[in-house]
């Protein structure tokens, strides 16, 4: 089967693995929202930094490549955790604000469908074709 007739056919049925990856957009979405209103940190810096990870979309009209792979670069949860857990072992705040806020962003995109963008193709993600 080739990758096109599976987006196509993604597109069209919500599948086992596409529902799970929504899910755990939302378990994302909701943890970071938790967890930032335990900290007590403002909403309106998380209402103005929710969309910062998208900025690496502005580079797709210039090198849809490097916008691709930045994009996907900054849509991993590996580097807010990170943030997030030195944050926490040294006491920085702003630092656990700023990965709270971006683990939600990350949530947010995947329960919605947005995903990992294939090299060159903006459309095209792990979810399917937006």
């Amino acid at each position: 089967m080739s990758a096109q007739s599976i987006t196509a056919q993604s597109v069209s049925t919500l599948s086992m693995p596409r529902l799970l990856l929504h899910l755990e957009g939302v378990a994302l979405l909701a943890a970071a929202l938790v967890l930032y209103a335990n900290q007590g940190f403002s909403w309106w810096t998380f209402a103005w930094m929710l969309l910062l990870p998208d900025i690496p979309l502005f580079l797709y009209p210039i090198n849809q490549r490097i916008g691709s792979v930045a994009y996907n670069l900054v849509h991993t949860i590996i580097v807010p955790i990170a943030v997030g857990l030195f944050s926490l072992l040294n006491g920085s705040e702003l630092g656990l604000q700023i990965a709270l806020i971006w683990l939600a962003h990350i949530g947010m995109d995947h329960a919605v469908g947005y995903g990992f963008k294939y090299l060159g193709n903006m459309k095209e993600t792990h979810f399917a074709r937006v």
